[in-house]
């Protein structure tokens, strides 16, 4: 049975629900379905990375937020930030969501579509990389996105990701840190970490 958010087409039966909640000012509306993550509310460490995020030091381009779900972190970084987004996500329930709830809340500069991590990309390099990790689907896969994200960059650029403690956070700062040769720890909130790299000449 392959019902797990990170799955490309969970079995579960669809049971959407409408809901509205305030990102960077915006009163976002919202509608989730069952078979995606966090489907009734805005999940606490992806808050935690939307108002921990800075794009003003970013070089120009893109920025990708990886595994995006049905697009919190990315729809309310494109609105904040002005930059184009391109948002992926193995999941084709969770893509579909995401476009809808692009076209809802008028974010007109957002590249939404399928992808497992980056299999399938649309730029060559990006401003920056983003993700709130799908820890269930195990720590390989976390590490592939972290390690993936280095070569996208272009110099300047950051990887930022949002991880719990005791879910793995010190084994993510100490990838990010042996892949970029740097790691900062933005924030820390309720066992929430807020682990950032930066792509340096």
């Amino acid at each position: 049975m392959s019902n797990h958010y990170y799955t490309e087409q969970p079995d579960v039966a669809h049971d959407l629900e409408k809901w509205s909640f305030e990102l960077k000012g915006k009163s976002f509306q919202f509608v989730t379905d069952s078979g995606v993550f966090s489907r009734d509310t805005v999940d606490y460490g992806s808050r935690v990375l939307i108002d921990a995020f800075t794009w003003e030091e970013l070089p120009e381009g893109t920025i990708l937020d990886v595994g995006c779900g049905y697009g919190p972190i990315g729809l309310s970084l494109g609105y904040a930030s002005k930059f184009p987004i391109e948002m992926i996500d193995v999941n084709q329930r969770a893509v579909g969501l995401a476009e809808g709830n692009a076209k809802r809340n008028r974010i007109e500069h957002a590249d939404i579509h399928q992808s497992n991590i980056y299999e399938t990309l649309n730029q060559k390099e990006y401003a920056a990389v983003v993700s709130n990790p799908p820890i269930r689907a195990g720590k390989k896969v976390v590490h592939e996105i972290l390690t993936g994200a280095y070569p996208l960059l272009k110099v300047g650029g950051t990887l930022t990701i949002v991880i719990q403690k005791k879910q793995g956070a010190p084994s993510a700062e100490k990838k990010m840190l042996e892949t970029f040769g740097n790691v900062e720890i933005v924030t820390k909130d309720k066992g929430y970490y807020i682990l950032k790299s930066t792509k340096e000449a």
